[in-house]
């Protein structure tokens, strides 16, 4: 079931009703209408993978409460390898089997062989790298005995399963997130507010940013080879701000329907395009995955600590992992060591920290050194995205010589070809919003005239919104 969808906007509201009108009474049973709700919601989709929901759910739930009386070391890590090996194992079988087994057997052509073995004709489950991270993380908290195992599984399966965030994050934390399914609250008309005006920004940025984008940048990469230089660089613009209106925009809604149950989830983005580097850019993008990959691997790995071959050593691992949970293709991998090559000599040198406060941020423009350092950074993050949205490596290489081959009537070019005015317009409106609220969560937080600027917001949906084709969600996919 899609965000942006009709199905969505009957779904939300008879699930909001039930919840504060008619469960009200009872924890128990709202927890019990928000687990049937998500299966429902996710179920939508495919009821068949409703099984791996269940059973990683199951698993990591048995072994929480296993590890309260595992007492020795030993039987602890079996345990905590346990949901490792299950949770990993999942990822493994229905997103990067394949992924193995072709460049297998392309490793074995290589050298003259020829094999034949059994691919897997299955499809991607929707959200599974999200909630099996999720699932994975309670278990390892446990381990460290920084988490109490839960003994209330509905609350837990809940947990697991929460529909806002259940396919494409943000990835929660239970010390977070459990507890809040452990405590009944009132409705808070001020928070459900504050719900709906970020469920609308969100709603904004997917359909008026991000499915616009989505229909200009598809043709330019699928067609590449028949634009000139001006237009490629426009593709990628449009790619980077599909992305990012796409995703910050799912997560956005995410955010605003827990809201209006009574659930504060964690900022997923701050901004990202007016970091200063990319150190800071990764602080501001895909927040809850770069602290899961900082607290779950980068740091157990030593961090920034040791010498500095350990300091590069990690610095690749957790981007090269990152990249690969993206997806089993090679292009993931190069996107992931292109950022680890450009963080590098920030760490190095020490500089990975020093873009902490927000930029300008006691005045309304940037100083030339900051509009410096954001264009540089954003331009650097614009050829990572090549990468990224490529088919395959060698078209991404392709993609970036043809860019190189810049000519000097490229405005004419530019102009035959039609891809400078639809959307730029918008998204020059976008940065201006972000940019005169980046110190607050989203855009409409807080305004002075809250009906007036949400009246503007729908007005721009219903008026520049891509409603033609429904665009599913571009992180569904990973």
């Amino acid at each position: 079931m899609l965000f942006n969808s009709l199905d969505f906007a009957v779904f939300l509201p008879v699930v909001f009703i039930l919840y504060w009108f008619v469960f009200k009474q009872s924890l128990r049973a709202q927890n019990i209408l928000l687990l049937v709700a998500s299966y429902v919601f996710y179920g939508w989709w495919d009821w068949r993978f409703l099984g791996l929901i269940l059973f990683s759910t199951l698993v990591d739930f048995g072994i929480g409460n296993s590890l309260r009386y595992a007492k020795e070391a030993r039987n602890r890590k079996l345990l905590l390898y346990t949901s490792v090996f299950v949770n990993l194992g999942l990822l493994g079988v229905f997103k990067y089997y394949n992924f193995f087994v072709d460049n297998f057997v392309a490793a074995f052509s290589f050298f003259g062989s020829s094999i034949q073995p059994n691919s897997l004709d299955v499809i991607l489950p929707v959200g599974i790298s999200f909630y099996t991270f999720q699932t994975l993380s309670y278990t390892i908290d446990v381990y460290r005995r920084k988490l109490e195992p839960t003994t209330n599984f509905i609350a837990f399966a809940a947990f697991v399963s929460f529909f806002p965030q259940l396919v494409a994050g943000p990835i929660e934390r239970a010390s977070n997130l459990l507890p809040q399914f452990k405590k009944a609250t009132r409705f808070d008309a001020k928070k459900g507010i504050s719900g709906l005006q970020q469920i609308l920004w969100g709603l904004f940025k997917k359909v008026v940013i991000a499915d616009n984008c989505a229909q200009l940048s598809n043709d330019i990469f699928n067609n590449y080879s028949d634009y000139s230089s001006s237009t490629l660089i426009l593709g990628a613009v449009y790619f980077a701000f599909q992305i990012y209106g796409d995703f910050s925009g799912y997560s956005d809604i995410a955010i605003g329907t827990s809201k209006l149950f009574g659930f504060d989830l964690k900022q997923n983005f701050a901004t990202p395009y007016f970091s200063r580097d990319i150190a800071e850019f990764w602080r501001r993008w895909h927040i809850s995955l770069s602290t899961w990959f900082r607290d779950y691997l980068y740091i157990p790995l030593g961090g920034s600590r040791g010498n500095k071959w350990n300091q590069v050593r990690n610095v690749f691992i957790i981007f090269l992992v990152s990249g690969f949970w993206h997806g089993a293709n090679w292009t993931f991998i190069v996107w992931g060591a292109l950022n680890a090559c450009y963080f590098l000599p920030i760490m190095l040198g020490s500089r990975n920290r020093i873009h902490i406060n927000t930029v300008a941020e006691n005045t309304n423009l940037p100083s030339v050194k900051e509009f410096l350092q954001i264009f540089i950074t954003f331009i650097l993050t614009l050829i990572a995205w090549v990468f990224f949205r490529a088919e395959n490596v060698a078209s991404a290489f392709s993609y970036l010589n043809q860019v190189s081959a810049f000519t000097v009537n490229f405005m004419e070019k530019l102009h035959i070809e039609r891809y400078a005015f639809e959307i730029l317009p918008l998204i020059a409106f976008l940065l201006i919003v972000e940019w005169f609220t980046r110190k607050k969560v989203f855009p409409l937080e807080k305004v002075k005239s809250p009906i007036t600027s949400s009246l503007v917001i729908i007005l721009f949906i219903f008026v520049f919104g891509s409603f033609s084709n429904l665009q599913e969600f571009i992180y569904f996919q990973f």
